[in-house]
């Protein structure tokens, strides 16, 4: 992490969740944090808990004028930024075909571009110190398009993309990333940051419908406990190198595993038909 021996942590989507409990932590340990919600009425339990330690703000990543003032607030608060959490988002299931457009483009807005333009705000603050972690919340969704969740995982393979780009264009000034990626965890995920458009073809029942309806039944019901997780992004900052991939819960830990070494088998076993697409002379 950053020399200052109490870094300055900005998590978005502070209010219930992953952020709510990753800035418990945080304030717990004494670190400086600025929380964002929607709403900043939201955290006020983080306000009284965190004292002169906190900066709490509203703030929609969809709104870059408000993205700007929220930076421009904690270097003004604070000095520095030492952890960017781009958290904030939310999830959305439907068929490939039943997808509605406004909710798929909405979804975009605020997983993909949202976290570009909260991205892109904080790494000049970085830049300048030569320093910094960002923690990009993605998903196993990030590795593994299952039924039903196909957009909400082309918005998390996207973030992985970008992920990878900016690890490569930040590692020489000082700036490393990580993508989380958690598998099912206790949160209200599925009561409150989950839409839904229900499948009504019948040919989609066994795919993309079973699975709308396995996420419902599943909710309160998680292995994963948002709190540990918390604790092993924390970790992951106080690493010497950042690992670029931090993967959640047994379920995703083995769910990506399987994912990964599939397509690996798949792409070798193709190999002859790959390297076949060249030139001859090359």
């Amino acid at each position: 992490m950053a020399s200052s021996a109490t870094p300055v942590w900005f998590i978005t989507g502070c209010s219930t969740g992953f952020g709510y409990e990753l800035a418990k932590l945080i304030l717990g340990r004494g670190w400086r944090l600025v929380a964002t919600a929607r709403d900043k009425d939201r955290l006020g339990e983080l306000v009284e808990r965190g004292g002169d330690d906190i900066l709490a703000l509203s703030l929609d990543v969809n709104d870059t004028i408000a993205i700007d003032a929220a930076v421009k607030a904690t270097v003004d608060r604070f000095g520095r930024i030492d952890v960017l959490v781009n958290n904030a988002g939310y999830g959305y299931q439907a068929s490939i075909e039943e997808g509605d457009d406004a909710e798929i483009r909405a979804q975009f807005d605020a997983n993909v571009f949202g976290l570009f333009a909260m991205t892109r705000a904080v790494l000049p603050v970085m830049r300048g110190q030569r320093s910094g972690r960002i923690l990009n919340l993605t998903s196993q969704a990030g590795f593994i398009g299952f039924p039903g969740s196909g957009y909400y995982a082309a918005t998390k393979h996207a973030v992985e993309g970008f992920s990878d780009a900016l690890a490569a264009e930040g590692e020489p000034i000082g700036i490393q990333v990580t993508c989380v990626a958690p598998g099912p965890f206790r949160t209200d995920w599925a009561g409150r940051s989950l839409r839904q458009t229900p499948n009504r073809i019948e040919d989609y029942a066994p795919t993309a419908g079973k699975r709308l309806q396995a996420t419902s039944d599943i909710s309160g019901k998680q292995a994963g406990d948002p709190v540990r997780a918390g604790e092993a992004m924390i970790r992951a900052t106080q690493m010497e190198k950042a690992p670029r991939h931090l993967v959640l819960g047994k379920i995703a830990f083995e769910g990506v595993i399987a994912k990964l070494r599939s397509r690996l088998s798949e792409i070798e076993a193709l190999q002859g038909e790959s390297l076949s697409a060249d030139f001859p002379e090359a």
